[in-house]
Formats: C-alpha cells, structure tokens, sequence
C-alpha cells in the first residue's frame, strides 16, 4: 500500500515562491500516475497540475488557474513528486494535497479527476499574503 506525505507548504508574500515535495512509499512509485490538488476554505478541492508515468519525465497538464506559475515534475530515484510554485498569488492559499493512482493505469495517459485517485496525502497548508 503506497502512502504520501507532503511537505514544504508554508506562509509567502504574494509573487515569492516555493516548492512542495510528496514523498512515496512503494516499490512501484514510477509506474503510478501522480496529481496535486487543493482545498481553498469553503471550496471544493480542485485540480493543480497532474503528471504521468511511462516517459523519462512524464507527461504534464496544468490547471488554467496556474499555468505559467507552477510546474509539477517528479524523480522516480527518490520515489518524490514536487510541484514548484512561482509568482504565487493570495488566491492560490489553499491545503495542497498529492495524489496517487496505485491501480493499473496505461503509460502517458494523464488523469485530471479527483475520483481517479485512490491514495492521498495529509495535506500541506500554503498561505500567500498580499
């Protein structure tokens, strides 16, 4: 059973940066289509950025909301998905969570849904002051 653990989350001035890290467990942690997500207070939790597995740096998509800003890549060597931050804004304060799909999914093929994951991490605030 593959688990997640977040970290890097923190308080930053609008338009600084910073760069969140989801360690996972698992043999087979190259092989799993990975995402992040995010909780805004009193949203629902949206889509950030998603990445597959299957080629040297996996296949990316990112939400409208970010792209341009933040950028998801992952190291199969140390088993970590991160997703770099930049430019960040009061809007992107939110609970980041990562987000694995252990069971079989085809090479290259990017999942954006929350419902398509079946492990989570615990979460790690970030909170962009104005």
């Amino acid at each position: 059973q593959v688990q997640l653990v977040e970290s890097g989350g923190g308080l930053v001035q609008a338009g600084g940066s910073l760069r969140l890290s989801c360690a996972a467990s698992g043999r087979t942690f190259s092989r799993y289509p990975m995402a992040w997500f995010r909780r805004s207070p009193g949203q629902e939790r949206e889509f950030v950025a998603a990445i597959s597995w299957g080629s040297l740096h996996g296949s990316t998509a990112h939400a409208d909301s970010v792209k341009g800003r933040f950028t998801i890549s992952r190291d199969n060597a140390k088993n970590t998905v991160y997703l770099q931050m930049n430019s960040l804004k009061p809007e992107d304060t939110a609970v980041y969570y990562c987000a694995a799909k252990s069971s079989f999914a085809i090479a290259t093929i990017l999942f954006l849904k929350e419902a398509e994951y079946d492990t989570w991490g615990q979460g790690t605030q970030v909170t962009v002051s104005s």
